[in-house]
């Protein structure tokens, strides 16, 4: 793991617009992609509950980045995710937002969706930052449960669901779930929730929203195994913001 991060991260004031931009627009047009009745201005009353995951935190950063700022993937995640449940309070009257963390502490993996299901929620969106072996990597994915099991989309659910290492007790949490072993992601598939084409309706909004108001490379949306997702009782996307280990988007 690197370390030296003396640096601090620039504040970057084109940068806080497009988080605004991005993720005010990702919500309301989300909103729609998810109650088909709404309409500009008008939001339907089984919409009242909102889920907000800031990945990983505490002992757990996520990815380091390039090593060059003090901030790793659980810090950026939780900014982004704090502001964006305020720009929900403030511009969808009447929808409650819930935050798995609104600082840095360990959340373990399967709490997340645990409390979304007791809270009977009705959107969970989990924010994440990407990292790949090469800087050139860039852009942006929603990335919903799914079974495509490319390389591509076999490696950022290993990247994610490895977390669970992280946990003590994993073995008890997780039903003999194995990231490191792709025979174990077969179980983990038939979890396809009754969510699905509203969690990829909602992502196709967000990619939108990423890449036109943004302005950044719209990596589409992709269905993967990831445990966080699986086991939501109701629409649920994860979000890679970016590449962390993108001497750009890290910017």
């Amino acid at each position: 793991m690197r370390q030296n991060y003396s640096k601090s991260r620039p504040q970057d004031g084109r940068l806080l617009r497009s988080v605004r931009l991005v993720f005010l627009s990702m919500f309301i047009m989300g909103v729609c992609a998810i109650q088909p009745e709404a309409v500009a201005g008008t939001y339907s009353s089984g919409l009242r509950k909102i889920i907000i995951d800031a990945g990983h935190g505490g002992h757990d950063p996520g990815n380091l980045g390039t090593g060059r700022y003090s901030k790793t993937e659980k810090n950026i995640a939780l900014e982004v995710a704090l502001l964006t449940g305020k720009l929900i309070k403030e511009n969808i009257p009447g929808v409650e937002v819930i935050h798995t963390r609104t600082n840095d502490k360990t959340v373990k993996l399967h709490e997340r969706t645990a409390l979304a299901n007791r809270e009977k929620a009705d959107l969970f969106i989990s924010i994440h930052c990407d990292a790949f072996t090469s800087s050139a990597a860039a852009g942006s994915t929603s990335i919903v449960m799914g079974k495509d099991h490319g390389d591509e989309n076999m490696r950022v659910a290993q990247q994610e669901n490895s977390v669970i290492f992280l946990e003590e007790d994993y073995e008890e949490n997780y039903e003999g779930f194995d990231p490191s072993r792709p025979e174990t992601y077969i179980a983990l598939t038939l979890y396809q929730n009754h969510f699905q084409y509203q969690s990829i309706s909602l992502g196709q909004k967000i990619q939108t929203e990423f890449s036109e108001y943004a302005k950044r490379k719209d990596r589409g949306v992709k269905q993967q195994p990831l445990w966080v997702t699986s086991r939501a009782a109701m629409p649920a996307v994860l979000v890679e913001l970016g590449f962390l280990t993108n001497h750009g988007e890290e910017d």
